[in-house]
C-alpha cells in the first residue's frame, strides 16, 4: 500500500513490525507523514503556507530513534538521508558545510528516481543489454565469402548463444569491453558556495572523464551485463525528466535525519568556547530548516517542505538550550522510553527481522539448527537490561554484544557440527557469561 493511502494507525502498524514499543513517537512520526499527505490535498494557495511539523526524538541510544526514521523512509520510498549534527561546523572552523546535506538528499532521490524510471523500461533494457552481451561474445565476421550462408550460421550461433546466456551459462566468460568512466549525475559543474569536498569530487569527475574513457577491459560477463545495464538505464532514462521528478520528490517527501542534535546545543550562559562554535552550528542550520534555497549540481533545491528529525540523547544539555529560532522549527517533541528487560525479550523473538532469526538463519547456512529455550531468551533479555543499568546504557544494541559473546564458540564450531540440532538453554546462557557477569569491570569492557 502507497504511504499516501495509509492512515496514521496503519503507519504506526508497519512501524510495530520493526520496532517495540516507542509507541508516542512512532504516533508522532505517524502525524507528521499524515499531515504531508493532507497538505497535498489543500488549494495551492493554502498549501504553501502549511509548515512540515518537524520533530526532536529525545531518548538514549540504541532505543530506536534511528531505526524510527529509516523504516519511515523505506516504508515511504522517499529520499532519506541521516547526518550528524557534529559533523557540521560554522564558516570559519573545519567541517562540512551544513547546505551539503541537501545535497546528499537530492543525490538519493535523483538516484531513487532513475531507479523507477528505469524499471518502467527494465524489459526494454534487458533486451537491449543482451544484444549487446551476443555482440561481446560474437564479434562480426568481416568475410564476404559465401555471405548468405554465413549469415545464416552466425544468426543460429547467435540464437544458440542467447539461449545459453539466458541460462547462465556463461556468467564467468570473460570478454573485452570499452568501459565508460563519467561522472556522477551525469554533468559537472562546480557548486556554488561549495566548500573543498565539493571541489574533490568535481576534480575527480574531471580525472575520469579525461583520463580512461572507453578503456578497454577484460571482465566476465556477470560484471558487462552490470555495467550495461548501467549504461543502458542512462541511455533511456530521460534526464531532465528524471531531474525533475526528483526534485520534486526531494522537496515535497525528502526527509533529513539529524542525529546528536543535542551536542550543537549549548549551555546557557556560556559566551566563548566551544558553545560558540555550537551556537554558530545551529544558526547555520537554521535557514535550512526554516526554508531556503540551496543549489545543488542538479539546480536549487528548496527546503520549506522538507521533513527535519533530529534526535538526540539530551543527557547534558535539554531542547531548550537550542536557540529560540531552530526549538520553534521543531514543534513536536517526543521522549522515548528506557528499554526493559520484557522489552528486550520482545525485541529478541518479534521483530520480522529479529535478532534471534538472523543467528538461526546464519547457522543454517551451515546446516545447524539452532533453537532457544523461552527461558534461554528471558535470561538474555535479564542479562541486557542488568548490564545496561550497572554500565553505559546502549539500548538494544546491547543485544549484540551479548548474543555474539554467547554464540562465538558455536559459530566458530560450525563446520564440525553440520548436520546437528544445537539448543540454547537458561543454563547454557549462565555458564557462557557467568564470568563475565560476576566481574563488573570485565562486563564493562566485553559486554
Amino acid at each position: 500500500m502507497n504511504l499516501d493511502q495509509m492512515t496514521p494507525r496503519q503507519i504506526v502498524g508497519e512501524l510495530d513490525k520493526y520496532i517495540i514499543g516507542q509507541h508516542d513517537a512512532k504516533r508522532a512520526v505517524a502525524i507528521a507523514l499524515r499531515s504531508r499527505y493532507r497538505r497535498k490535498l489543500l488549494p495551492e494557495t493554502m498549501r504553501d503556507e502549511v509548515a512540515p511539523k518537524n520533530i526532536i526524538l529525545i531518548g538514549p541510544t540504541g532505543v530506536g530513534k534511528t531505526e524510527i526514521a529509516r523504516r519511515i523512509s523505506r516504508l515511504a520510498n522517499t529520499p532519506f538521508v541521516k547526518v550528524e549534527a557534529t559533523k557540521y561546523t560554522e564558516v570559519g572552523y573545519v567541517g562540512r558545510d551544513v547546505e551539503s546535506m541537501v545535497r546528499d538528499l537530492m543525490a538519493v532521490g535523483v538516484q531513487m528516481t532513475k531507479q523507477d524510471l528505469a524499471e518502467q523500461q527494465k524489459d526494454a533494457v534487458a533486451r537491449s543489454v543482451n544484444e549487446r552481451l551476443l555482440d561481446l561474445l560474437l564479434p562480426s565476421s568481416n568475410s564476404k565469402e559465401d555471405s548468405t550462408e554465413l549469415a545464416m550460421g552466425a544468426q543460429e550461433t547467435r540464437e544458440k548463444f542467447r539461449k545459453y546466456l539466458e541460462e547462465g551459462r556463461f556468467e564467468d566468460r570473460v570478454v573485452e569491453m570499452s568501459v565508460k568512466n563519467r561522472p556522477a549525475g551525469g554533468s559537472i559543474e562546480l557548486l556554488a558556495g561549495g566548500n573543498v569536498e565539493d571541489l574533490q569530487n568535481t576534480l575527480q569527475s574531471l580525472g575520469s572523464m579525461f583520463n580512461g574513457n572507453g578503456k578497454k577491459r577484460k571482465v566476465s560477463i556477470k560484471r558487462a551485463r552490470e555495467i550495461l545495464t548501467e549504461e543502458e538505464m542512462d541511455r533511456m532514462v530521460d534526464h531532465e525528466q528524471m531531474v525533475e521528478l526528483a526534485k520534486e520528490r526531494v522537496e515535497q517527501m525528502g526527509i533529513i535525519f539529524i542525529d546528536e542534535i543535542d551536542k550543537i546545543a549549548g549551555s546557557r550562559g556560556a559566551k566563548s568556547g566551544p558553545d560558540v562554535s555550537r551556537e554558530g552550528v545551529q544558526r547555520d542550520i537554521l535557514p535550512i530548516v526554516e526554508g531556503s534555497k540551496v543549489n545543488t549540481k542538479w539546480g536549487m533545491i528548496d527546503t520549506s517542505h522538507i521533513l527535519f528529525i533530529g534526535a538526540g540523547a539530551f543527557h547534558v544539555s535539554k531542547p531548550s538550550d537550542l536557540i529560540p529560532e531552530l526549538q520553534g522549527r521543531f514543534p513536536l517533541r517526543v521522549e522515548l522510553n528506557e528499554l526493559t528487560a520484557d522489552d528486550f525479550h520482545r525485541i529478541l523473538i518479534e521483530p520480522e527481522n529479529a535478532i534471534i532469526k538472523q543467528y538461526i538463519a546464519l547457522m543454517n547456512t551451515e546446516e545447524v539448527t539452532l533453537e532457544f529455550d523461552d527461558d534461554a531468551l528471558q535470561r538474555i533479555s535479564e542479562v541486557a537490561y542488568s548490564v545496561n543499568s550497572s554500565t553505559e546504557n546502549i539500548g538494544a544494541r546491547r543485544l549484540y554484544t551479548i548474543m555474539e559473546k554467547l554464540l562465538d564458540d558455536i559459530s566458530f564450531r560450525a563446520t564440525d557440527l553440520t548436520g546437528t540440532t544445537f539448543r540454547v538453554t537458561r543454563q547454557y546462557v549462565d555458564e557462557r557469561l557467568m564470568d563475565v557477569l560476576g566481574n563488573e569491570d570485565l562486563s564493562r569492557y566485553i559486554l
